[in-house]
C-alpha cells in the first residue's frame, strides 16, 4: 500500500499560522496620512516605500489609508484571506501577498462584500482580482495587478498578520497603507508620526512652489547649481 510522502502535508510554524492580534497603530495616524498624496508622501519616504506601478485601483477612483492586516496566500488559494476576515477591525486594509500569480483570482465581490461589511477601507493585492461587475457594485477600492474568471481555491497554506511582499514592498501587520489614483505607498508604524511632521512642514512650501510655477514665476538655477557641482562638461 503506497503512503503519502511527508512533504505534502501541512506543517506547523512559518507558512501555516496566523496571529490574531497585531499591533495597531493609533487611528490618528492614519487619518492625518490620508490628507496626504502618495507623491508628496512617497517624497518625504526617498521614494523606497512604494509600491510597483503595476497594482493600481481596478475598481473605482476611490483611495483610503488605514492600517494593514497582511494575508500571505498559496498562489492560487485564499483559504487564509477568508480566515483574516475574522480578525479585522473598523478601518483596517487588506493586503495581500497572492506571489503575484498570473492565473487564479483570490478576490471577489463576495469576499470584498463581507470585507466592506466588517469595516475594512480598502484592498491590495499582488495578483489578480475576478467578479469586477460586482466589485464595482460594492464600491470597495480593491488594487490588484488584473482581472481573471479564474478563480481560488480554499487548501492553503498561507500566513495572517505576518510580514508579506507586495508590489515590491515588505509590508508588517500595522503598516499604515496609503492609496489613492496614482499607487500604494506604505508607512512603517515607528516613523508615521515624524513623517507626518515633515509633511506638515512643507504642506504650505509646496504650496506656494505649485501657485507659482502656476503663474510662471519660476527659474532653473538649481538645475545649474546641480550640473556645476557634479562637474559637468558644457561644450
Amino acid at each position: 500500500m503506497s503512503e503519502k510522502p511527508s512533504s505534502s502535508e501541512m506543517h506547523l510554524g512559518p507558512g501555516f499560522r496566523i496571529r490574531e492580534y497585531p499591533s495597531r497603530p493609533h487611528k490618528y495616524l492614519s487619518q492625518k496620512l490620508g490628507e496626504f498624496e502618495t507623491a508628496d508622501i512617497s517624497d518625504q519616504l526617498n521614494r523606497l516605500y512604494t509600491l510597483s506601478h503595476d497594482i493600481h485601483n481596478l475598481v473605482n477612483d476611490l483611495g483610503f489609508a488605514g492600517p494593514a492586516i497582511t494575508i500571505k496566500v498559496f498562489p492560487g488559494d485564499n483559504l487564509m484571506l477568508h480566515k483574516a476576515l475574522d480578525l479585522i477591525q473598523p478601518g483596517d486594509v487588506l493586503v495581500i501577498d497572492a506571489g503575484g500569480c498570473d492565473s487564479n483570482a483570490v478576490i471577489g465581490d463576495l469576499i470584498a462584500s463581507k470585507a466592506k461589511h466588517r469595516g475594512v477601507v480598502g484592498v491590495v493585492v499582488d495578483g489578480l482580482v475576478r467578479d469586477i461587475k460586482g466589485l464595482k457594485e460594492v464600491g470597495l477600492p480593491v488594487f490588484g495587478k488584473g482581472i481573471s474568471p479564474i478563480g481560488p481555491l480554499h487548501r492553503g497554506p498561507g500566513e495572517v498578520n505576518y510580514a508579506v511582499s507586495c508590489g515590491g514592498i515588505v509590508v508588517n501587520p500595522g503598516d499604515i497603507v496609503v492609496a489613492d489614483m496614482a499607487g500604494v505607498v506604505i508607512v512603517r508604524q515607528e516613523f508615521a508620526g515624524d513623517l507626518i511632521a515633515h509633511l506638515e512642514h512643507s504642506r504650505q512650501q509646496r504650496a506656494d512652489y505649485e501657485a507659482s510655477v502656476k503663474r510662471g514665476d519660476f527659474n532653473n538655477e538649481w538645475v545649474d547649481l546641480v550640473l556645476d557641482s557634479s562637474n559637468c562638461l558644457r561644450e
